[in-house]
């Protein structure tokens, strides 16, 4: 959903980060902040701030990334910063409007002293959702992100590894602090978030791509054509072991459509050898138009 040069493309790029923001303000103190649960990151430091020493999320948030701001800026140019600065500086006015919010009385959070599982399903719901779509427009929220590209950049370090130590490391410390029960809860959270990142920012229109090695090749090309209206690719191919040519079928299609496809394979080929992978995100004739 990225949308790269043009002032209009601009434009729709800073209003889904600015949403995503918000809807992260939201979750933060309507289901986080509100019962003591923890995240990882720069926010995770930023709610020991606000628990332990009552510093409001709104100042340390933007305080702890100037510093990864200037890393950043030196490491990736203005260009690659430029959405990550405006994700971080949307997210402090959210978080502060929340927390005006809340303290003239106009926005009531979540708060809970028995059923923790259900705070912690909906801050991760809604936590996810938001990152989720300031991801898909090409902004972060700064902190671990900008840490981990770094490590990648000068060390070769994989970019997730880094997020997650650092994640394990700071709610790890919470404990310091938070009972072990809420630590706890606090990483389901976690994981409920990091899927609707995947879910939201790598595409809604995900689809299955089906690998299928067959002596009925041909045959099922024209029949997923005629059944499924949908495009397929004919590789030739050579067994390693046999030696057999034949040829490898590949078509991409919607979540909805993988049993009907699998049935449409059997009936031709029951001894067909099918792979079938994640799509994450499909553009072309079919399915979306590039913006």
């Amino acid at each position: 959903m990225f949308i790269k040069d043009k002032l209009g493309g601009q434009l729709l790029n800073g209003l889904g980060i600015g949403i995503g923001t918000a809807i992260y303000a939201f979750g933060l103190h309507y289901f986080v902040i509100s019962n003591e649960l923890m995240e990882g990151g720069i926010t995770g430091i930023s709610l020991l701030l606000k628990y332990v020493l009552n510093v409001p999320p709104s100042i340390s948030t933007l305080a702890l990334n100037i510093p990864l701001f200037y890393l950043g800026w030196r490491n990736f140019g203005k260009g690659p910063m430029a959405y990550t600065i405006f994700g971080v500086i949307s997210l402090s006015f959210f978080l502060w409007l929340m927390e005006q919010c809340i303290k003239f009385g106009w926005i009531v959070p979540f708060r809970t002293t028995q059923d923790y599982f259900l705070a912690t399903l909906y801050a991760g719901i809604t936590l996810g959702t938001g990152l989720g779509l300031v991801f898909r427009y090409g902004g972060t929220t700064g902190g671990s992100d900008i840490v981990a590209r770094i490590g990648h950049k000068r060390r070769g370090w994989s970019v997730g590894q880094v997020i997650l130590i650092i994640d394990v490391v700071v709610i790890g410390s919470s404990l310091i602090y938070l009972p072990q029960e809420k630590v706890l809860y606090s990483l389901v959270a976690v994981f409920v978030t990091s899927r609707l990142i995947d879910y939201i920012s790598e595409g809604a229109y995900a689809a299955k791509a089906f690998t299928i090695i067959s002596e009925k090749a041909q045959e099922l090309a024209a029949s997923i054509t005629k059944e499924l209206d949908r495009g397929v690719t004919l590789f030739p191919a050579r067994g390693a072991y046999s030696g057999n040519t034949k040829e490898v079928v590949y078509c991409v299609v919607y979540r909805h459509e993988t049993r009907r496809l699998r049935e449409l394979i059997h009936a031709i080929d029951a001894s067909a050898f099918i792979i079938i992978g994640e799509v994450h995100d499909v553009i072309g004739e079919g399915f979306k138009t590039p913006s």
